[in-house]
């Protein structure tokens, strides 16, 4: 599960980029100005910000520079003006990725996936097959017999990660880990929750195939069986 701190004063635009961003398995953390942007990115593991580029006192430009003094996390403005010297100054202060308001959500998460994978090192172009099951994950696509199916950023993540390592059972507290990256204190129904759609998913898309098994009081393992 990524991590992104979202840093705007405009608490309108801040409940939209939330509510779409924990849809597609993001958390989030808020800001509504710089000092506290700056308080929390020093005190969290963030895979990236959300950075309005006006605010009031410490403008965005300011926040980044000072922020680049403690990570390197990406770093995408959100501006209400598209003039090319706002984008040069955000660029130079650290800033990886500009978008002008309006703007699509989409759009938004889409940047903000291929910043947080380069960041992280990941690199597109391998695809997983197992028989006629295709995981791309450059892409980000789950595809059978051409068919596909969506899975959010949280169900992709941890469907990949079993399958790059098949017949392998991890626990709860190995996938929280590596994937989730949230606290195992906060229980395990949410990854049980999560670990139920994706395989509702894998049923949808091809039916009466079973490839990730639960091994009881001990985890899960992604299985496939060549077909003969």
């Amino acid at each position: 599960m990524y991590r992104v701190l979202l840093v705007d004063d405009d608490p309108h635009i801040q409940a939209a980029n939330e509510a779409y961003l924990k849809k597609q398995g993001y958390q989030t953390c808020l800001a509504d100005n710089g000092p506290d942007a700056l308080r929390i990115a020093s005190a969290a593991a963030l895979d990236a910000v959300v950075l309005d580029f006006d605010m009031p006192g410490m403008d965005g430009v300011d926040v980044c520079r000072r922020l680049r003094e403690i990570s390197q996390v990406p770093v995408i403005f959100l501006s209400a003006y598209a003039k090319t010297d706002d984008r040069i100054r955000g660029l130079m202060a650290g800033g990886d990725d500009y978008l002008g308001k309006p703007y699509s959500l989409v759009e938004l998460e889409l940047r903000l996936r291929l910043r947080i994978q380069r960041y992280h090192h990941i690199f597109g172009g391998d695809v997983l097959c197992f028989g006629n099951l295709e995981i791309d994950l450059g892409l980000r696509e789950v595809r059978y017999q051409g068919a596909s199916v969506e899975f959010t950023t949280l169900e992709f993540d941890l469907l990949a990660f079993l399958a790059k390592n098949p017949g392998q059972v991890f626990s709860y507290e190995q996938l929280y880990n590596e994937v989730w990256r949230a606290p195992i204190n906060r229980g395990l129904h949410s990854i049980q929750v999560c670990m139920a759609r994706v395989r509702q998913k894998l049923e949808r898309l091809c039916p009466g195939t079973h490839y990730i098994e639960t091994v009881r009081r001990k985890g899960y393992r992604f299985q496939y069986v060549e077909e003969r």
